[in-house]
């Protein structure tokens, strides 16, 4: 009988920014799409991506206010109608009383410093990124609040299944 070759079983960490990378793809921002999946103990406690606020009209629809104000990445973060998928995942745990308290979050692009500012709050010990986003300032909170900080390399975003 002819042995088979299987497809490589991704690592932890490449398994959850696949998951976030996929989870980038409802946003509805026209500049990034980001996406966040916040694990503990290899167990996916909640998601979110970047957009508008649930009920609201979105940047698909509007157009984006910071291109039209020429606003750069990584500055003047209130001029935005999107909440950062980062802020949707800490609230989606809110909404449904999952303690976040020691996790780990994937996310798509590296936080800005409101985000931060969350999840030093909401307990994360671990921040994994594939993509670093235009605001480096995140780098010395998480370093003061004990946030461990990595970046993996972005994986390939084909799915391999056996048929």
């Amino acid at each position: 009988m002819k042995k088979r070759k299987l497809p490589k079983r991704p690592d932890w960490d490449t398994y959850f920014m696949k998951l976030a990378l996929l989870v980038a793809e409802r946003s509805t921002c026209l500049r990034h799409h980001v996406g966040a999946v916040i694990v503990r103990n290899k167990r996916i406690l909640t998601t979110g991506y970047n957009g508008a606020a649930s009920g609201t009209k979105d940047c698909l629809v509007l157009g984006c206010l910071r291109d039209e104000l020429k606003i750069p990445s990584g500055h003047r973060h209130e001029i935005c109608r999107a909440i950062h998928a980062e802020q949707n995942a800490i609230i989606q745990a809110g909404l449904h009383g999952i303690n976040i308290k020691d996790a780990t979050i994937y996310c798509t692009h590296s936080p800005c410093i409101l985000c931060a500012k969350m999840l030093a709050n909401a307990g994360i010990t671990r921040f994994v990124s594939c993509t670093e986003y235009a605001d480096p300032s995140f780098k010395k909170l998480f370093r003061e609040v004990g946030i461990k900080y990595s970046t993996v390399k972005k994986p390939p975003l084909g799915i391999s299944v056996l048929e």
